[in-house]
């Protein structure tokens, strides 16, 4: 007698759940995804942490995480232009980079600095690029002129690093130049990683200036020819 008891008693409960699937489903659906909550708002307590100063804030100017060198070397030649065939020697018709020089006078004003972000090869300054314009205008209206495009690093990270971050700035730099209208053949580029910094110290401020594109410039002597 009890047996048949308690199987008839099962078979009602799962008639029930049977007729009420869905409420069946909505209930698990819902727990499930308050579990889902629970666990996500204890994980974001634990992870969280108070801010107590501006260092901290800011804490990927002193403590970003590079690249893999490796991968870094691989995406320095990922630029749109090739080097010119013809790389200036100092037997050349124009000279190594030794022979160009720092930009004086009204062309200083001209040819001006840019900078970078941390970790970046990427110009984001609207002024940065009225930069690009003016000297890709002035390259264009004298066919004698030549650019060499250097490109700078702050202290942070290996020095393979920044030697192929300095490559991938200087040709980011080169290859606005050329999409301007500026002939291949007459901008050149060289990384100098972080060997020669423009100011000297450690801390943002620094940083901030040596993460940069500088530019060096020679005026090609014209030819006059004999009456």
């Amino acid at each position: 007698m009890k047996k048949i008891l308690l199987t008839s008693l099962l078979l009602l409960a799962s008639c029930n759940r049977g007729g009420n699937d869905s409420v069946w489903d909505e209930q698990t659906t819902t727990s499930h995804y308050l579990d889902k909550a629970k666990n996500f708002f204890s994980r974001q307590k634990n992870d969280s942490k108070l801010v107590h100063s501006e260092d901290e804030f800011y804490g990927r100017e002193e403590e970003f995480i590079p690249l893999r060198d490796e991968d870094l070397r691989t995406q320095a030649g990922n630029f749109a232009y090739t080097q010119p065939a013809d790389l200036p020697l100092s037997s050349g018709k124009v000279p190594g980079h030794h022979g160009f020089a720092k930009p004086t006078g009204d062309m200083a004003a001209l040819f001006r600095t840019v900078y970078f972000n941390t970790d970046d090869h990427v110009l984001t300054r609207d002024e940065y690029y009225g930069t690009l314009r003016n000297v890709a205008r002035k390259v264009k209206a004298q066919p004698n002129l030549y650019v060499f495009v250097e490109g700078h690093c702050d202290e942070r990270a290996s020095e393979s690093y920044n030697l192929a971050l300095g490559t991938r700035r200087a040709n980011f730099v080169r290859t606005q130049l050329i999409k301007a209208g500026v002939p291949q053949n007459r901008v050149y580029t060289v990384s100098l990683g972080k060997e020669k910094p423009a100011i000297p110290g450690h801390d943002r401020v620094t940083w901030a200036k040596n993460r940069r594109c500088e530019f060096k410039i020679y005026e090609k002597p014209t030819l006059v020819k004999n009456k």
